[in-house]
């Protein structure tokens, strides 16, 4: 594409060639110019100029205001646009709703809301750049989002076709939205609420500006290099602890004031960008196991390419949804599991899964995340069929997830390890009378459910019956426990470590389906570490829960419910080999009261499980007939072949005592027939050596 062609086509659009990017961008990285800047006045000249370069399949860079792009060394093959007619920076109010163009600064829309006494942007006012920038990243500060205050957005697609949306049909996400990546954004509007005074909006703009002068560092940066992984692990800090602050490449910079940035400080060039970037994610990666997702928009696509293939994150199946009664609980947990590894730097896919069965997409991944509750996909049949398939995955393998899904299971370990749990027995359709050596009240739970889903208290002779028939539709064999009053905890473990308990106080006195998910009811309160109890039987629960974890040969995560007398005595109530990962889920909260993140907590598990051999656990899973025919196969074939050289043995030392021992004939056909016999117990007692 040349001028002549553009201007041939759209003669009044505005122009411009071989623009350097020092001019057009606060990071000036990059020795090439840019070919061609074009300046389109309005939404109409934009959407000729979008559908001309659509047409002839020409490359688009839509700069903003440039603050944070990276340039590059080789020209731009393409067409560069910017917006900064007067049409598209314009800001305009009308009652508590702010208007403005895409190209308008969010500073300056921050100050004008002030002044028309609106507030709710203050937080945002100390972030560069465009209104359209801010919204394609989702831009926030001090815990606000540009979301939260986005009332509708107005663009026009790549095909020169117009696009609207309001705010709320569209997903949002920590620095990222479902925004098609095609759609230029050309306006938006804000809803925002009155303010006390101006002076009080403009003092809090003020503030923020200082406390951005006071932590960010002078120079010609593109502002963040990479995108925070959480609250507890920013990526200055990540950075600073590999030692890499005040790092140089050639002119570039890792700034001594906050490692997060990168400093120009003469002209740098996307070469140097590469190699410093390569360098900070591969030390980050190596020292804490996140890859940093870059804030920076390269001109080139290939730059970003070339970053990540020097250091490339796992490849992470997520599976949720399956097909039990806990469908949607393992729908929330799926993907706050997923936001949280995609955080972490990792690649994912989610895939909602309603069989049980190995697919494609787990066979190309290194890692299988299975965040399924109930069902095939937490008793142990998907862990057979990936353990078969030789893969590695997340989580307890067949046995052990089978046993901690079967509550009848758990409870014979628990009474064999000589654990405290409650008082049991089971009941079936074809013998449903109370059991003799229980008493009221007791709980009847269907022994495979989770998440409290079948299972009912009965105080009393007369409620029995109808329990078991809202109970028998889960399971034909059920357990009966008695109850026990005291306070609930719930203890996680992660790679064998314990987690501080976690208090449950719900508002029923029972920690129900209502309880955990719906509030109903009312709130559930959770106190971390436990407010109610003393330290001493908080103690001996986790130690309880660490023993069990072990006996049920679990790996990587299992969460241990307890009940706890008044006499400090914890009875053991069931483990959850896969647990729920909502926001309101007792593993995560109980790693955030111990400083681990969400995204620390899902990456280790991560790990965990490609350090792991892909070989079956020993006693695991269900042989498949033809692996046992070949053990039959084999056992005898063994057995034949013994039996063989036994004979041949005895016929050897008979045909030996036919000659004289010392004769020519003699000897040898005895001696071999004697090492024939022998020669079993030679090689066991060379075997027995070797291991000694």
């Amino acid at each position: 594409m040349t001028e002549q062609q553009l201007k041939k086509s759209l003669p009044d659009l505005r122009v411009l060639c071989n623009v350097p990017y020092s001019e057009i961008t606060s990071f000036g990285v990059g020795k090439a110019p840019v070919p061609l800047l074009a300046e389109p006045e309005n939404t109409a000249e934009l959407a000729s100029l979008l559908k001309y370069l659509h047409n002839r399949k020409c490359k688009v860079f839509i700069i903003g205001a440039g603050t944070n792009v990276v340039g590059s060394d080789t020209p731009f093959d393409g067409v560069m646009i910017r917006l900064n007619s007067k049409e598209f920076s314009g800001i305009s109010i009308d009652g508590e709703v702010i208007a403005c163009g895409g190209f308008a600064k969010l500073p300056m829309l921050c100050t004008a809301a002030a002044k028309a006494n609106l507030s709710g942007l203050a937080p945002l006012s100390g972030i560069p750049g465009t209104i359209g920038g801010a919204i394609r990243m989702n831009a926030g500060a001090n815990g606000t989002e540009t979301a939260d205050l986005l009332k509708y957005v107005r663009g026009i697609r790549l095909d020169g076709s117009a696009w609207e949306a309001d705010a709320k049909d569209i997903e949002w996400f920590y620095r990222g939205n479902s925004i098609p990546p095609d759609v230029v954004i050309t306006s938006a509007e804000f809803k925002l609420s009155p303010g006390e005074s101006c002076s009080m909006e403009e003092n809090a703009i003020a503030a923020e500006h200082e406390k951005r002068r006071n932590r960010e560092p002078a120079g010609r940066s593109a502002g963040c290099a990479f995108r925070n992984i959480s609250g507890f692990e920013p990526a200055g800090m990540l950075i600073d602890r590999c030692g890499l602050r005040g790092l140089v490449i050639g002119d570039l910079e890792v700034s001594t004031k906050h490692a997060n940035y990168l400093i120009n400080t003469g002209n740098a060039t996307e070469e140097d960008y590469i190699r410093i970037v390569r360098i900070l994610r591969r030390a980050v990666s190596e020292k804490f196991g996140f890859y940093l997702t870059n804030e920076i928009v390269p001109v080139m696509a290939s730059t970003n390419v070339r970053i990540e293939e020097d250091t490339p994150p796992p490849q992470v199946n997520v599976l949720y949804g399956g097909t039990s009664s806990e469908r949607e609980v393992s729908l929330q947990s799926g993907a706050c599991i997923a936001a949280a590894l995609r955080r972490a730097g990792f690649k994912v896919e989610l895939t909602d899964i309603r069989k049980c069965a190995v697919t494609p997409t787990m066979l190309k991944s290194d890692v299988i995340y299975p965040a399924l509750h109930g069902g095939f996909g937490e008793d142990g049949q998907l862990q057979n069929e990936m353990e078969k398939a030789k893969l590695r995955f997340v989580g307890s393998g067949s046995v052990a997830s089978e046993l901690i899904m079967d509550k009848l299971a758990s409870k014979k370990l628990l009474d064999d390890i000589k654990l405290p749990t409650a008082p049991w027995a089971v009941v079936s359709r074809n013998d449903r009378k109370f059991p003799e050596k229980l008493h009221f009240p007791v709980m009847v739970k269907a022994p495979r459910e989770g998440s409290t889903v079948g299972i009912v208290k009965v105080n009393s002779l007369q409620e029995w019956d109808d329990a078991l028939d809202a109970t028998f539709k889960y399971a034909d064999d059920l357990l009966v426990e008695e109850f026990i009053s005291g306070v609930e905890i719930s203890i996680p473990i992660l790679n064998a470590n314990v987690l501080d308990a976690i208090e449950i106080v719900s508002p029923g006195g029972f920690y129900d389906w209502d309880a955990k998910y719906v509030y109903k009811n009312g709130k559930t309160e959770y106190f971390c570490p436990p407010r109610s109890l003393p330290e001493d039987a908080v103690k001996l629960a986790q130690e309880y829960a660490l023993k069990f974890y072990h006996a049920a040969r679990c790996r990587d995560i299992l969460r241990v419910d307890f009940i706890v007398t008044a006499e400090g005595v914890p009875y053991i109530l069931e483990g959850n080999n896969l647990p729920g990962n909502t926001e309101h889920s007792l593993v995560p909260q109980a790693a955030k009261a111990a400083g681990i993140s969400l995204e620390k907590m899902t990456g280790s598990l991560v790990y965990a499980a490609m350090k792991r051999s892909c070989e079956p656990e020993s006693g695991g899973g269900k042989s498949s007939g033809s692996s046992v025919a070949v053990k039959l196969l084999t056992s005898l074939s063994r057995w034949l072949y013994r039996f063989a050289l036994l004979v041949s043995a005895f016929l050897l030392i008979s045909a030996g005592m036919k000659y004289n021992i010392t004769s020519p004939e003699g000897w040898p056909l005895l001696s071999g027939g004697v090492l024939l016999l022998v020669s079993e117990f030679i090689f066991s007692g060379l075997k027995y050596m070797e291991k000694k």
